[in-house]
């Protein structure tokens, strides 16, 4: 008989065995797991791991109470038929106890059968179930207050190991999501918190999924819904993050004028070495002005022009006259007289 082959560990762990046959596991060409005991009268049996009772020898009242409970269902047979005849969806499997022993492994999809008054037997639902981790209000471990909360999605992956390790695996799972979610944000800081949502949700999903393993609970998935600040947080992070800004705002513009000054001197030298160069960029500038316009145009005259005409009218003025300290005394003097006076 060929072994199965699975692609990855999660299809290992749902092929757990369903019934009290022997099974084998075989991850690929690597390794193989195991194989289960097959059952031995008298023995207990083992379910992957854990003992249970369930081929143990029975007692003289076990046996007595089963052999009327056959009668009972021979008796109400017409009617005992649609009470000893169960159904589960496709989604649902069954654990049967009789007499408070586990009978068997999983059992359904489809109908199964149940004695009269000594079987009893529970649901599980396969299908993945989603639940809210209540928002939880925690340090960080650079001493910040968050309120954080999150989502979790989970499926049965052992419906025998639900029932049988764990009494509510539903309650259980919820109440480890939430420590799990303080722990781990404890052991992280703001900025982490803010930035590694991922890395956070997927260390979370690990750590629950190897500690629901035992109870037959496979955490599918774990996301990060909100970190909430305080009013306070959030203003300082805000003053902080502008003040960033306007710091590279400015370097920036530093930059930039130090760009041009630079391409300016560049410029005026490249000018500077031809005279007419600059009488070129006079004419461009009011070739520009002129076509938006203006009634008005300021046109500056360079001193290099006027410096051969000035020099050569220069003796035509005549030599400066230099003012003596006490004609500037005579000027205040007659200054003061020629001011009106007032009579107090």
């Amino acid at each position: 008989m060929a072994e199965p082959q699975y692609a990855n560990y999660e299809d290992m762990r749902n092929s757990g065995p369903t019934s009290s046959t022997a099974y084998m596991v075989n991850m690929g060409a690597g390794g193989m797991a195991p194989e289960e005991p097959a059952r031995v009268p008298g023995t207990a049996q083992q379910y992957r791991g854990f003992k249970t009772s369930e081929n143990e020898p029975k007692g003289i009242m076990e046996w007595v109470v089963t052999f009327f409970s056959v009668l009972i269902f021979i008796i109400t047979s017409p009617i005992a038929i649609f009470i000893c005849f169960k159904v589960v969806a496709e989604y649902e499997r069954a654990i049967i106890f009789r007499l408070g022993r586990l009978s068997g492994g999983a059992r359904g999809p489809g109908m199964f059968f149940i004695l009269p008054c000594i079987d009893e037997y529970r649901k599980v639902d396969l299908r993945t179930v989603t639940f809210n981790v209540p928002q939880q209000e925690m340090l960080t471990k650079d001493s910040v207050t968050v309120t954080v909360d999150a989502v979790v999605y989970y499926r049965i992956s052992d419906p025998l190991y639900a029932v049988v390790q764990v009494e509510d695996y539903s309650l259980s799972t919820r109440l480890l999501a939430a420590t799990t979610l303080r722990n781990i944000v404890g052991t992280r800081n703001l900025s982490e918190l803010l930035t590694e949502r991922e890395i956070l949700a997927h260390t979370m999903q690990a750590t629950l999924d190897e500690a629901t393993e035992p109870w037959g609970v496979m955490v599918e998935r774990v996301e990060i819904k909100d970190v909430s600040l305080p009013v306070s947080m959030q203003r300082a992070m805000a003053a902080e993050a502008e003040a960033a800004r306007d710091a590279r705002a400015k370097v920036i513009a530093a930059e930039g004028e130090k760009k041009s000054a630079t391409a300016l001197k560049e410029a005026s030298d490249v000018i500077s070495s031809s005279p007419s160069a600059l009488q070129l960029r006079y004419l461009q500038t009011l070739s520009s002005i002129s076509a938006e316009k203006n009634s008005t145009i300021i046109f500056p005259l360079p001193m290099e022009l006027l410096t051969p005409y000035l020099a050569k009218y220069a003796h035509l003025l005549g030599p400066p006259t230099p003012e003596t300290p006490e004609k500037n005394d005579n000027l205040l003097l007659n200054a003061q007289a020629a001011w009106p006076k007032t009579n107090l």
